[in-house]
């Protein structure tokens, strides 16, 4: 950077002139010098996940846990922006985050402490809107992708919330489960599938174009399940995938030392193959966990478990061959589920038609402003910030 020659002394020889045109404070680069590295790491000794039930056509692989680092590229140099368009950014940044904290605290000291701690209750869980089931209604919950632990309708803490929301609804005197999905953990099958046994109202489960696996096991607890003609059910079975990569790791020279406090730990890493006793280990393990899915299918259908183990090939069948061998129970569109479920209820042909659904976090944050007086001024802050981290680039 140029000097700054107001309080130069006399004895000092006169500085050169900058060059015409060539602004002396924008001649330093502003990104010189050696990106920090990051680590990404992945710990062993940490248990293998729970097995899923085998979704058709899904692969699992268990990966070997590693630690590497990698270093970003040395930041080129560049000159830096008119000081009008980048430096006085970051201020404004602070400022808006601010003002955004204050106007939030403020919006929560305005409100009641019963209209608080109900939205508080409800934070990141779907919620009914009043008025919304005025009068006879039948809820729909979407269960559409991998089942897991995810706080979605596809896990157990989700379809957990979205049923109770219906349980404890007066208006809403029947559910039907929208299903379409491979399967997915085991565990979280069977949790989901109990909660839908408990569940006091009708279930009626509406198949679309794959209700496999643990989807099954879950909609087997319905009163009654539909099917298209094309639908792809069952696929009852359980599996657990080890990849031995010891011998492409030994033509690459790869050497992995697995320090484990028990002999059969590092098992599942695919660092090595499994040794006789690990494998009957692991195809009991198998066993046990798929004949408690076995046992749901047969309670939840009402069949001998004789027959429920004939049918638990691990494959799917079709809509129309479920129908016939006891998977399911009618061939109909989701229109049809509807209906179904309205004649359970005894409601007619006068009923209300709504879907549950899992509000996000940011969502419900925006709910819970929106309840107060300070509705505009929150929102012109949460503009302003947004603007402002847009002009930043850290929004697009």
């Amino acid at each position: 950077m140029a000097e700054d020659h107001t309080n130069q002394q006399p004895q000092q020889p006169p500085q050169p002139a900058a060059p015409q045109g060539f602004d002396a404070q924008q001649s330093q680069p502003y990104a010189q010098g050696q990106a920090q590295p990051f680590a990404q790491s992945q710990p062993y000794g940490q248990p293998q996940a729970q097995q899923p039930y085998g979704q058709p056509g899904a692969q699992q692989y268990a990966q070997p846990g590693c630690g590497q680092q990698y270093y970003a590229p040395a930041a080129q140099p560049v000159y830096a922006a008119p000081a009008s368009r980048k430096k006085n950014m970051t201020p404004w940044i602070v400022l808006g985050v601010i003002l955004f904290a204050v106007v939030f605290c403020f919006t929560i000291g305005a409100m009641s402490c019963s209209s608080a701690v109900r939205s508080l209750s409800n934070f990141g869980m779907g919620s009914v809107e009043e008025g919304l089931t005025d009068g006879p209604t039948i809820a729909v919950i979407d269960i559409s992708g991998t089942i897991q632990y995810d706080g979605t309708a596809c896990s157990p803490e989700g379809l957990s919330s979205l049923l109770n929301q219906a349980e404890e609804n007066d208006d809403i005197e029947a559910v039907v489960l929208r299903v379409d999905s491979g399967g997915g953990t085991a565990t979280a099958g069977e949790e989901m599938a109990e909660y839908v046994k408990r569940f006091s109202k009708p279930v009626v489960v509406s198949s679309a174009s794959m209700n496999c696996s643990a989807a099954y096991e879950i909609s087997s607890q319905a009163d009654l399940i539909y099917v298209n003609k094309t639908t792809d059910i069952g696929a009852i079975g359980t599996v657990m995938q080890v990849t031995d990569l010891s011998e492409l790791l030994d033509k690459l020279g790869i050497n992995v030392d697995n320090i484990a406090s028990a002999e059969s730990k590092d098992s599942s890493y695919g660092t090595r193959p499994l040794t006789d006793e690990e494998r009957a280990y692991y195809q009991e393990l198998i066993d046990v966990t798929n004949e408690v899915f076995v046992e749901n299918v047969a309670e939840g259908r009402s069949m001998s478990l004789d027959v429920a183990r004939a049918l638990a090939t691990g494959l799917p069948f079709t809509g129309e061959q479920a129908v016939e061998n006891g998977l399911a129970d009618e061939v109909g569109v989701f229109d049809d589920a509807i209906e179904a479920a309205a004649q359970l209820a005894d409601l007619g042909s006068d009923y209300n038609v709504i879907t549950l659904t899992q509000s996000s976090d940011l969502g419900s944050l925006m709910d819970l402003l929106s309840e107060s007086d300070s509705d505009s001024a929150t929102s012109a802050a949460a503009a302003k910030l947004i603007e402002l981290l847009k002009n930043e680039g850290v929004l697009s």
